[in-house]
């Protein structure tokens, strides 16, 4: 599989679970660490840690395991590193005070099927 394919993987996988505001951000002109960011939310620790388990469930069936994980649920982000794109998983009040769609704003946003499937089953626009 492709890294966005990777990618699209891991957006379905939060999807799936509810997970709000997906966005991917292609940093890798800007970042060496990494190509994308896939960044979403869930409204409480218990969900943001259902989101990251799927993520890492769904991966792993693919044959893709993250480099590291770290963060907890209960500080308000996990973050799954992947090495080619990292998965950012946010509660609500920690992606508003992190803003990290404001510090790449200018960062390319990959239009993939999977962000246009989940946008057209949680009704967002």
């Amino acid at each position: 599989m492709t890294a966005l394919a990777d990618v699209g993987l891991a957006v379905r996988a939060a999807a799936e679970k509810k997970a709000g505001g997906l966005v991917v951000i292609d940093v890798g002109e800007l970042l060496s660490i990494t190509d994308y960011f896939v960044i979403c939310s869930g409204s409480s620790e218990r969900q943001v840690r259902t989101i990251a388990d799927e993520v890492e469930a769904k991966l792993r069936e693919a044959d893709v395991r993250p480099l590291r994980t770290e963060g907890a649920a209960e500080g308000g982000w996990l973050l799954l590193d992947y090495g080619v794109f990292v998965v950012h998983v946010f509660t609500d009040e920690m992606r508003s005070y992190y803003e990290l769609e404001r510090l790449w704003k200018d960062a390319p946003r990959p239009e993939l099927p999977e962000l246009a499937e989940a946008r057209r089953v949680s009704g967002a626009s």
